[in-house]
């Protein structure tokens, strides 16, 4: 039932409104009235009735400013204006403050009927199209929307002028415009093994979705994915507000990660911020290089500038072989880049990885080890991917590398980084065969079931036994939409055919492709195809 609220100065006529007019038989709540505007805003404020009725000429505040004021404040109010005066001016100030109607006094039932009548459908298909609207966005919303994921990688790489950044966020309806950014990225990953470890348990996927909705839940967040496990969040905000931004940032994905550490893997770094759009590159690249440090300090969950200066020692330290920490050269270091590393980590990861070893690297013995260690990791770490060591090398020999070769200091970041890069190809090659089968596998599932009403992400995650989340990183990677707009995409292709071949009513070709509720499958027709199924119809046999 909707609610109403009156305002008007005469007592007669508002207690005539109030007792005469049956509310409940017309679908409405009479739930306060007041003299004049006043008094009424605070009882408006507190009972949020749906429409207001007011009277335009009252004492201590008339009927338009209560209106400009409720207008402001819930624009979804609707506003009825009741007034004695049948002038222009009076009517054309009732339109300028957003009232539906302007009803001259004396009010009579039936018009009052009629108009009451008008709005409350009127507010029922409203609700309606919010409804649809919100059931749309949430399906179609995923944090690894490709076309999101690709704008910030072309930013953050430095691909785009400002000018486009602008254009290209507001095409996705990215409020992006600030006066401070920052960029924060985290990780998350559950600890499995064994024949499940491809799949997501329940409570590590809600433990990811909790961390997800903290941040979209504040609007100086913009949330996107990275890569399979890795999201990024674009913080936004004034200068002073950045510093308590990144840190609140911080503390709430350790506030919810921590506590499940046992069943998750999980870090975060946040860069330093920047006052311009075209500082974002800068901004990534420094808050990559400390997450990089996940893979050197895996006891530390948190990196900030400040962190990694606290645990990092300086190029005075290190000095003699003796000097090194025996974990620094842990190969499970090195290895675990290679399993979960991306290829625009590496510089970040070796650059770091030998600051730690510090002056030894002056050493020639040292470095001769520390050239062959990390080789015998690599090729162990390759075979175990079903590749030989020949084929490394000859990616290596390609690039003028060997492991056998001497290199000064200068020298070892490019063999360090060359290495690696060959390992992450043979890797990602692998996984794409991997991910192509998967793929192909799904979208022949996809083919034969998008007409079902229960197909779902997770459901054909489930056929091609993959986590929901992996499936979708993959799938958006490959298909360049996201799961939901391809089948969406494949519906109402159907859809479309069905309307031009049969006579079917719009109910039944909503079945037909997997809608259950008619109004939401005219709904989205019409937000995907820039028309609705009639109108579709009609121009296809104009």
């Amino acid at each position: 039932m909707l609610k109403v609220f009156l305002v008007e100065d005469e007592s007669v006529v508002r207690e005539g409104l109030r007792d005469n007019i049956p509310w409940q038989q017309y679908g409405y709540e009479f739930v306060g009235e007041a003299s004049d505007g006043e008094m009424a805003l605070p009882l408006i404020q507190k009972t949020k009735p749906d429409v207001l009725l007011t009277d335009i000429k009252m004492p201590f505040m008339d009927g338009l400013s209560l209106s400009r004021l409720v207008h402001q404040e819930f624009p979804d109010m609707k506003i009825i204006i009741i007034s004695g005066y049948d002038d222009f001016e009076y009517a054309r100030g009732a339109i300028l403050v957003g009232a539906e109607q302007y009803l001259l006094k004396p009010v009579t039932r039936a018009a009052m009927q009629k108009v009451l009548a008008e709005l409350k459908t009127k507010i029922e298909n409203e609700r309606e199209q919010k409804t649809y609207q919100e059931k749309f966005q949430s399906e179609v919303r995923e944090y690894g929307q490709f076309s999101r994921t690709d704008f910030f990688v072309r930013v953050f790489e430095g691909r785009m002028p400002v000018q486009d950044i602008y254009e290209e966020a507001a095409r996705l309806s990215l409020k992006i415009n600030a006066a401070c950014y920052n960029i924060l990225l985290f990780t998350l990953q559950e600890k499995r093994t064994g024949e499940n470890a491809g799949m997501e348990s329940e409570d590590f996927a809600r433990k990811r979705e909790e961390l997800l909705h903290y941040f979209i839940r504040y609007p100086e967040n913009l949330v996107f994915r990275w890569n399979v496990n890795t999201y990024g969040v674009l913080i936004k905000g004034s200068v002073e507000q950045m510093p308590e931004l990144a840190a609140r940032c911080l503390e709430n994905v350790e506030r919810i990660c921590r506590p499940a550490q046992e069943m998750l893997e999980w870090y975060v770094a946040v860069g330093e911020p920047v006052e311009r759009l075209s500082l974002l590159a800068e901004c990534y690249s420094n808050a990559n290089h400390l997450f990089a440090y996940r893979f050197l300090m895996p006891g530390q969950h948190v990196f900030t500038g400040e962190t990694v200066r606290l645990n990092v020692p300086g190029k005075e330290e290190g000095g003699r072989i003796g000097d090194i920490d025996p974990s620094k050269m842990d190969a499970g270091l090195i290895l675990d880049f290679l399993r979960r590393g991306a290829k625009d980590e590496i510089g970040d990861y070796v650059e770091n990885y030998l600051r730690a070893l510090g002056e030894a690297l002056r050493s020639v013995m040292f470095r001769n080890y520390l050239t062959l260690h990390a080789y015998f990791v690599t090729v162990a770490y390759v075979e175990s991917l079903g590749c030989g060591k020949e084929e490394l090398l000859q990616l290596m020999s390609d690039r003028g590398l060997a492991p056998e070769r001497q290199y000064d200091v200068e020298q070892l970041g490019d063999y360090f980084c060359g290495l690696i890069e060959k390992a992450l190809e043979l890797r990602d090659r692998e996984s794409d065969n991997q991910s192509e089968r998967i793929l192909k596998k799904a979208l022949s599932y996809i083919e034969e079931n998008f007409s079902q009403e229960t197909l779902s992400l997770n459901s054909v995650a489930g056929e091609v036994n993959v986590s929901a989340n992996y499936f979708s990183a993959i799938f958006s990677r490959a298909m360049q939409v996201t799961f939901v707009e391809y089948v969406t995409g494949k519906r109402m292709e159907k859809a479309k055919k069905l309307l031009r071949q049969t006579q079917m009513h719009t109910g039944e070709i909503a079945q037909e492709v997997g809608y259950k509720d008619p109004h939401y499958f005219s709904f989205v027709f019409k937000k995907t195809q820039g028309c609705t199924p009639r109108e579709y119809r009609a121009g296809t046999r104009a």
